[in-house]
Order: C-alpha cells, then structure tokens, then sequence
C-alpha cells in the first residue's frame, strides 16, 4: 500500500447515497418529473408554440422545487435544473415528443407507482408526500398551460379530457 493512501481524504457519498437511495433508485425519482411533464405534455398533440409553453410551465415548476423544505424534493429538482435547464437563467428545456403518446404514458405511470412503492419504503414520509405532490403539481401546470383546439387562440379547452386523465391516473397511480 502506497503510504500516501493512508492519509488520502475519504471522499463523500453521493447525495442519493446519504439520502438512502441506490444509484438505480435515485435515477427513477430524478428522471421521473421530466416524464411526467412529457406525458402530459403529449397527452394532447399541440402546435410547437403551445408544447413550448407547456415544457416551458412544467420546467418551473421542477426549477421551483429547489426551495422546497423537502430535503429530497429540493436535491432531486436540483438534479434536473443541472441536467436540463434552468429556467431562471433564460434556459429553455429541449421539446420532447414521443412517437407514442399512450404508451409513453403507460410508461410514466408505470414508474410512478414504482417510485410510489420506493418512496413508502425508504423515505421520510413527508418527503414522499412532498414529491408526489409535486410530481402532480407537474402535471397540472403542464396541461394548463396552453388550452388545446380552437381557432388562433381562440377557444379550445383549457384541459382537454387526454390531459385529464393522464392527470388523474398520475394522481392514483400515487397513491396507491
């Protein structure tokens, strides 16, 4: 042994680690807020300009979170605003759409109720409150952002019944 390494720091445990998670568990709860906001986005096929403003709320929504009391909220929102985009720098979020709606949304809710059942089992219960709240709060500014149908801005639905039950099924799928 080299005697140098005797005296070398000890380095730190990742963030996840000190919080209870694996790397595999931490990369679920942290790639999940950006699916969601991409589901519900994809719920209801829009012009670019309205998917824009859609990923656009749903990225403020996670950049907020940052400030959240929740520990794990707040380090995993961080996570995301590193990786993506920080949209209190001016920096807009790639557009993601994916080639099937439904099944990416299937996906989603899949992982929700993954996360769901990883949150009951290793984290501080208002922590996991937190990010499920958060997770439908997502949503919900996600499919309120930009009404849907109408002619140049005029009518359509503020959330159109896709939007809707995406959300809604989001909701249940977290609580479960």
């Amino acid at each position: 042994m080299d005697p140098r390494e005797k005296d070398a720091p000890v380095t730190e445990l990742p963030l996840y680690a000190t919080l209870g998670f694996t790397d595999a568990e931490w990369g679920l709860l942290v790639g999940l807020p950006q699916s969601v906001l991409v589901a519900a986005s994809a719920a209801t096929p829009d012009s670019t300009r309205k998917t824009r403003a859609e990923t656009a709320a749903g990225l403020d929504v996670i950049a907020d979170a940052r400030a959240s009391a929740s520990p794990l909220v707040a380090a995993i929102a961080g996570s995301i605003v590193t990786e993506v985009a920080d949209p209190t720098l001016g920096e807009e979020a790639p557009v993601i759409e994916p080639p099937d709606p439904a099944a990416y949304a299937q996906d989603v809710l899949g992982r929700a109720a993954e996360a769901n059942a990883l949150l009951r089992a290793k984290a501080e219960k208002a922590d996991a409150e937190t990010y499920r709240h958060w997770l439908v709060e997502v949503a919900e500014s996600v499919v309120g952002a930009a009404s849907s149908g109408g002619v140049l801005g005029l009518g359509g639905e503020t959330v159109t019944e896709t939007e809707r039950a995406f959300r809604d099924d989001l909701a249940k799928a977290l609580t479960d």
